[in-house]
C-alpha cells in the first residue's frame, strides 16, 4: 500500500470537483486508519478509544516551556523613560493606601513619606525592596504533583477566565451563574489539555450567599480537579479560609514553606489600594502564598488615553503593591499583573482586541522582565455577547499578543464573553483550542534531523506529493496541529455532518466532556476534613449578600 500511496498524484486544478472530493475522502480514510491503529495499540476498538480518552487527562503538559524569543516592542531608551516617569509618579504624586493603618506604618518604617493615606516613595525604594527578595520564578504546587506549575522565567501557564456573574451557552442563553455552572467549568478546565491551572472564581455562583460561596468554590477546585488553584480575595477572612482549606489538603508546614495557592489583588486604579485588597494581600503574602498585583485599567477612564502614560501608571501601581508583599514577608511569591482595556471615546464602553492594549502588554511584559518578577496579563478577551466572529477575532488578538510578549500567568485564557460579565461554555471550548495552539507556537520549530526532513525530499523528488513517503507515514499522527473545533472537510462533508458552525460544534464538545468526566482521586480523609471545616465555618455566622 505504501508504494501505491507514493504514486498517488495530487489532483491538479483542472480536475473535476468529483475527483477533488474523492481525494479529500482518501485523506479522511488515512486519518481514520491511523486513529484505529492507535486505539488498537491501547486496547482495541471502542474500549481502546475509551482508555485513550481517559488517559488524555494525565498526559497533559503541566505548563508551556517557551523556546522562542520575546517580541520586544519598545527600545531600551523607551523602557528606561517609562521607568523614570514611574519613579516621578511614585515620588511626587504617590499612591493611596486606604483604611489600613498597619500598611501605612509598614511603609513609614520602610522609608516612605506617609501623608495621611497617601504614600510617597523615594526614587528606587520600591525597586530595591522587590529586587532584594521577590523570587524571579516559583513553583505552585498542585494536589497532583504532576500538575505542579513553574511560574516565571520562560514558562507560560494558561488559566481560565475569572469573575463573571453570568454564564452563557447557545441552548439557554445568558443567565446568572450557579454553583452547578461553577463545578462544570472546573471539570472542563480539568479535562482541557490547554489549561494548566484550575483558576479561581471562574464564575460567581449567585445562588449561594456572598459571604459563604468562597467555601464551595475552593472546595470545587480541590474536589473536581487536581490542578493548581486560586483563593478568594473578597475579604481577608475569606482569604484566610482559603489558606486554611489548603492546609487541610497539603499540611500546615508544607503550606508555610511552599506556594499552593495564587490570588488576584486588583489595584483600585488610579493609584489606590483599598482595604479589601490590602487585607487579602497581607493574608496570602504572610502565609507565603502567591499574589498577582494587578492594576485594573480601562485606559481613558482610569489612566491617560495614551499607551505610554497608561504603562507608566501601571508600573508605578505595580511597584508599590509588589514591594508591599515583600514588606509582609520577604521572599513571598508575587506576580506583576496588568489588565488593560481601552475605553471607546464615542460611547465610554470598554473595548478589547484593539492595538493599544496589545502595546500595553508588550511594554509591561518587558518591564516585568527588567524588574525580575513573573508577569500576568492577557487572555481570550472580547466584548462580544456571543461566541461569534467578533469574539474570535478579539480573543485571538489578545491571546497571541500575550504569548509573544512573554506572559507567564495568563488569566482569562478561556471562556471570557461580554467584557468579562459572562463565562461562555462554547467560548471556553473555542478558547481552549486556541490555547493548545499557543503551546505549539511557543514550543518553537523542530530543527532535529526529523524536522529538517531531507530524507523525505530525497525520497519524493520533483513532481510528486509527500503523502505516501516514509517520513510522512512516520510522522502522520503528530504532524500539524489538529483543531478540536474547526471544520476543514469539504462542503459536502460539512453538510452531511449537519452544517454546524463553530459554536454549535463547541456546544457538542463541552457536553461530551462533561458526560465523560471522571473526578481525580482524593483521599477520603482529606475530603471529610474539608467538608467538616466548611460546615463548622458556615455555621458560625449568618448568611449575608455582601
Amino acid at each position: 500500500m505504501r508504494s501505491g500511496l507514493k504514486e498517488h498524484r495530487l489532483p491538479p486544478a483542472k480536475e473535476s470537483l468529483k475527483e477533488r472530493i474523492e481525494f479529500s475522502k482518501w485523506i479522511k480514510i488515512m486519518t481514520e486508519r491511523t486513529g484505529r491503529r492507535r486505539a488498537g495499540r491501547e486496547g482495541g476498538g471502542r474500549e481502546g478509544r475509551r482508555v485513550a480518552r481517559e488517559n488524555s487527562v494525565v498526559k497533559q503538559a503541566a505548563f508551556i516551556e517557551r523556546k522562542i524569543p520575546y517580541l520586544e516592542y519598545l527600545s531600551e531608551e523607551s523602557l528606561q523613560l517609562i521607568e523614570d516617569n514611574a519613579d516621578i509618579l511614585l515620588e511626587e504624586i504617590g499612591i493611596d493606601f486606604l483604611d489600613d493603618p498597619e500598611a501605612l506604618d509598614m511603609w513609614r518604617e520602610a522609608g516612605a513619606d506617609v501623608q495621611g493615606t497617601r504614600v510617597h516613595f523615594p526614587k528606587g525604594l520600591c525597586r530595591s525592596i522587590i529586587q532584594a527578595s521577590a523570587p524571579a520564578e516559583y513553583v505552585q504546587h498542585a494536589r497532583n504533583p504532576e500538575r505542579n506549575v513553574i511560574i516565571g522565567g520562560k514558562r507560560t501557564v494558561l488559566v481560565p477566565a475569572y469573575g463573571s456573574p453570568f454564564v452563557h451557552d447557545i441552548d439557554k442563553g445568558r443567565r446568572y451563574a450557579t454553583i452547578e455552572d461553577f463545578n462544570n467549568f472546573v471539570k472542563l478546565a480539568y479535562m482541557a489539555p490547554g489549561m494548566h491551572h484550575s483558576g479561581g472564581t471562574i464564575c460567581e455562583p449567585v445562588d449561594l450567599p456572598v459571604n459563604k460561596r468562597h467555601f464551595d468554590m475552593v472546595y470545587s477546585h480541590f474536589k473536581y480537579s487536581d490542578k493548581p488553584l486560586m483563593g478568594s480575595v473578597t475579604h481577608y477572612e475569606r482569604a484566610q479560609d482559603s489558606v486554611d482549606m489548603a492546609k487541610l489538603v497539603f499540611g500546615d508546614e508544607f503550606v508555610d514553606q511552599n506556594c499552593v495557592m495564587t490570588s488576584l489583588i486588583n489595584v483600585n486604579s488610579p493609584m489606590t489600594y483599598d482595604a479589601t485588597m490590602l487585607g487579602s494581600l497581607k493574608v496570602y503574602a504572610r502565609n507565603n502564598q502567591a499574589t498577582v498585583i494587578s492594576p485594573f485599567i480601562l485606559a481613558g477612564a482610569m489612566s491617560p488615553v495614551t499607551t505610554a502614560g497608561t504603562v507608566t501608571q501601571i508600573l508605578a501601581e505595580a511597584l508599590a503593591g509588589i514591594a508591599f508583599t515583600q514588606l509582609c514577608r520577604p521572599g513571598a511569591p508575587v506576580i506583576f499583573g496588568t489588565f488593560a482595556a481601552a475605553v471607546s471615546m464615542a460611547t465610554g464602553a470598554p473595548t478589547f482586541g484593539t492595538p493599544e492594549p496589545s502595546q500595553v502588554i508588550y511594554a509591561a511584559a518587558a518591564l516585568a522582565r527588567r524588574l525580575g518578577v513573573p508577569f500576568r496579563s492577557g487572555g481570550g478577551l472580547c466584548g462580544s455577547k456571543l461566541p461569534d466572529a467578533q469574539a474570535a477575532y478579539e480573543a485571538a488578538n489578545t491571546l497571541q499578543t500575550s504569548a509573544l510578549a512573554g506572559v507567564n500567568f495568563m488569566l482569562h485564557t478561556a471562556g471570557w464573553l461580554e467584557g468579562g460579565l459572562a463565562m461562555g461554555y462554547e467560548k471556553f471550548i473555542m478558547d481552549c483550542d486556541q490555547a493548545s495552539m499557543i503551546a505549539v507556537l511557543l514550543g518553537g520549530m523542530d530543527m532535529s534531523e526529523n524536522g529538517q526532513a531531507l530524507d523525505a525530499v530525497r525520497e519524493v523528488g520533483p513532481g510528486k506529493h509527500f503523502l505516501g513517503s516514509a517520513h510522512t507515514l512516520r510522522n502522520f499522527e503528530t504532524a500539524f496541529y489538529r483543531s478540536t473545533v474547526a471544520d476543514n472537510n469539504s462542503y459536502e462533508q460539512w453538510q452531511a455532518d449537519g452544517s454546524l458552525d463553530a459554536a454549535q460544534r463547541a456546544n457538542g464538545l463541552w457536553k461530551q466532556m462533561l458526560n465523560d468526566y471522571q473526578a481525580p482521586a482524593m483521599d477520603p480523609a482529606v475530603d471529610e476534613a474539608l467538608l467538616d471545616f466548611m460546615a463548622r465555618r458556615k455555621g458560625s455566622f449568618e448568611d449575608r449578600d455582601y
